[in-house]
């Protein structure tokens, strides 16, 4: 078990201002929440708040998110873009394409992504990001991007109801933890430089969901909805072919059955 600790995170880091303000904790209740009282206060962009265990750890639909001690990757991060509103799901994309990124590049494993915001290892989940936003006037003021990662946990220590996975399951051996965050934090950092130069990580993104041309079916607020994911759009949402042949444009909803919620 590799240590996580402010000093080995920042020991041969190259970024240039992500995660250069770090606020770790053995345990605390949900890094999301800490980073988000964080942001109100006035700290900086890149901050990275992170965790060895989390007690309140949070995924999407209230889910729990359940990682032993020293295991997974904990963590959240803070931006102030310019962007709209509307637009805040481009830091979920950058965020997730930066997560693809580093485990494809330390592990070899074929990682995709789940629309909207899940990390797949052959079709079981092994991550996810849960973006927290707060906004004025049409224009995002800061926004939390929590990301969970399961590195070094067996998969059978899981509720199987969760169909979750890890590094460890995949490849029958341990990863560094902090080797994948650093990796993850340089890929994010220059895809978020991108993003602010007003270049839209959509196409890369799509290009990644594994979701893209399977049938799906979708927990919305309006109910369920099955159909072929045929598409996503500029702002994220994805386009569901119905078996009426009409399309239907889905930008918050749940795919297939429930699973691991793997988010900060």
């Amino acid at each position: 078990m590799d240590e996580l600790t402010a000093q080995t995170i920042l020991n041969g880091l190259r970024t240039d201002w992500l995660a250069r303000n770090v606020v770790f904790f053995e345990m605390t209740d949900s890094t999301n929440t800490i980073a988000s009282r964080l942001a109100q206060q006035g700290a900086p962009e890149g901050t990275l708040v992170i965790a060895d265990e989390q007690t309140a750890g949070r995924g999407r639909l209230g889910r729990p998110w359940v990682a032993p001690h020293g295991t997974c990757l904990l963590f959240s991060l803070l931006f102030r873009p310019s962007l709209e509103a509307r637009r805040a799901q481009g830091l979920t994309m950058v965020c997730g394409l930066g997560l693809r990124q580093a485990v494809r590049g330390v592990t070899g494993l074929p990682a995709q992504l789940k629309w909207p915001n899940d990390l797949l290892l052959h079709g079981r989940k092994a991550g996810g990001m849960l973006t927290e936003l707060s906004a004025q006037a049409g224009h995002l003021d800061y926004v939390v991007a929590g990301i969970g990662l399961n590195v070094n946990v067996d998969a059978a220590q899981l509720p199987p109801e969760f169909h979750a996975t890890s590094l460890l399951t995949e490849l029958g051996h341990s990863v560094s933890r902090v080797a994948l965050l650093q990796r993850a934090l340089e890929e994010i950092e220059a895809r978020y430089h991108e993003l602010q130069a007003g270049v839209w990580p959509l196409q890369e993104w799509a290009a990644a969901l594994d979701t893209l041309g399977q049938r799906v079916r979708l927990n919305t607020t309006q109910g369920a909805l099955d159909g072929r994911a045929e598409s996503v759009d500029e702002e994220g949402a994805l386009l569901v072919r119905q078996d009426d042949g009409s399309v239907r444009r889905v930008l918050v909803g749940d795919i297939g059955l429930p699973d691991h919620g793997s988010d900060p």
